[in-house]
């Protein structure tokens, strides 16, 4: 007598899994505010702390920095204790953190302020997508990872031009005192809403994990895994330094705009970045093979409007400037092409430690312009002039092709390792470890998808002769 056939998890009504991914999406959100809420106030955050341009840096420096050294332990944590309490934790720490920088009025105050907000940020994203794989078959997660990337862009657009409105009208305590007010209202939601699985684990069926230790060095291990942290690197920097800090003294100091018009330039970036999001996620999906040839092709993009920024005689015109945040929109989308490397070369059992080693690269190199654009403006500011010109901004703008350089050349190496790893070709379309068959783990495959799949065998090549003639009826 044959074995019976592993018992198939209950498909998870759509509308359930749609309402946790979108409360998980609106931490994420809510996240991006808080990370942003610095580069839209740092012309204000200047005067209030009295600080120099390289000493402003270091407000981001530690909020990054904390954000990329945290992703592997992160990831780790993710897959030991599930997304629900990762976004709890972080939005505690994040709330925290501004309410810190709402009341402080010395820079040691307002870094520690900066670094729990990083802490919190850095358990977000991944947080997020574990969601995504675990509620949702694993066709919809391009396309559900892109849409995660580009909404959860609309909280800088919370933190562009309504911040810097109250900011201006109610002052700087009651700005980031309203902030923290917000994510104590989602940190509500989420933790009655927000659940790891759709399906309970029984008490006695829970299988080992295999060690951390392990798991973490078998995700480094592999090829596809760096291919996805040299895409986060050379694709997110751009465009995350320019919203993040860079973008909005460039826009007011150095090309002469208001900060009414600059915070209005950048949220046309985040609304740009909702559109390119769900083509790139098409892309993705539709050329699975072909995912490096767009990386390169947003890099060198990238690359060549900044040139063209950068080499204009005198202030660029406003329909150029228009074009270079247009073209910065596809670094967010584009860097989430690696956390689909992440998931197409590692089954889910390390989905949160592969997602946490790509998740450095992007920050990592976001940490090294963030902070040596703050010097080279200090070094090419003339001695007495309060503000950094356009030339000292064109300086320091220059040093991105140095992290492109570099970046592209891993993207390249790591893209050749990972055909070589899997028998000549770019990447799996999908692991064949990612759909487990018991409840408790973790679902890249619903039921309904694995009832539709081709049955096999000889009674099935029978059945399906036997039914031709019909079929041909119903087509004509």
């Amino acid at each position: 007598m044959s074995a019976p056939a592993p018992e198939s998890p209950p498909q998870v009504p759509r509308g359930r899994a749609v309402l946790v991914w979108s409360v998980a999406l609106a931490a994420y959100l809510t996240a991006v505010f808080h990370r942003s809420s610095l580069g839209v106030t740092g012309v204000d955050a200047s005067h209030r702390f009295e600080v120099s341009a390289a000493t402003l840096a270091t407000f981001s420096v530690a909020q990054l920095a904390v954000y990329a050294l945290m992703q592997v332990p992160v990831g780790i944590l993710l897959d030991r204790y599930g997304s629900r309490r990762l976004l709890i934790t972080g939005g505690a720490l994040m709330v925290a953190g501004q309410l810190c920088f709402a009341l402080a009025t010395d820079v040691p105050l307002a870094v520690a302020g900066r670094v729990l907000v990083g802490l919190g940020d850095a358990m977000s994203f991944i947080s997020v997508l574990r969601i995504v794989a675990y509620w949702f078959p694993g066709r919809r997660n391009p396309l559900l990872v892109q849409l995660t990337g580009t909404l959860g862009q609309l909280g800088a657009v919370l933190g562009a031009v309504p911040l810097v409105a109250l900011l201006h009208h109610a002052g700087w305590t009651t700005a980031f005192l309203t902030a923290a007010g917000l994510g104590a209202a989602v940190l509500l939601v989420v933790v009655a809403a927000v659940r790891d699985s759709p399906h309970r684990a029984p008490a006695t069926a829970a299988s080992p994990s295999p060690p951390v230790r392990g798991r973490l060095a078998a995700a480094w291990a592999h090829p596809g895994t760096r291919l996805g942290l040299w895409t986060h690197f050379v694709t997110q920097f751009s465009g995350t330094v320019f919203a993040l800090l860079w973008g909005f003294p460039f826009l007011v100091q150095g090309q002469g705009f208001t900060p009414t018009a600059a915070a209005s330039l950048l949220t046309v970036m985040t609304l740009a970045m909702l559109l390119s999001g769900p083509v790139i996620a098409h892309l993705c999906s539709r050329y699975p093979r072909q995912r490096s040839v767009l990386v390169f092709t947003i890099t060198g993009v990238t690359a060549g409007i900044w040139a063209v920024v950068l080499a204009w005689p005198g202030r660029a015109p406003g329909w150029l400037l228009v074009v270079l945040v247009l073209v910065l929109a596809l670094s967010g989308p584009g860097s989430l092409i690696g956390f689909d490397y992440a998931r197409t070369f590692n089954p889910v059992s390390r989905i949160g430690s592969a997602t946490g080693i790509v998740n450095v690269g992007g920050f990592a190199a976001s940490i090294v312009l963030v902070f040596a654009v703050g010097v080279v403006l200090d070094l090419a500011t003339p001695a007495g002039q309060d503000a950094p010109g356009l030339d000292a901004f064109r300086w320091a703008f220059a040093l991105q092709y140095v992290l492109w350089a570099v970046g592209a050349v891993q993207v390249l190496r790591w893209r050749n390792a990972a055909r070589r790893h899997d028998g000549g070709q770019a990447a799996p379309t999908t692991r064949p470890e990612a759909v487990p068959n018991h409840p408790d783990g973790g679902r890249f495959a619903t039921g309904s998808d694995r009832g539709r799949r081709r049955p096999w065998g000889e009674a099935a090549v029978r059945r399906r002769r036997r039914l031709a003639p019909t079929r041909s009826r119903r087509r004509a």
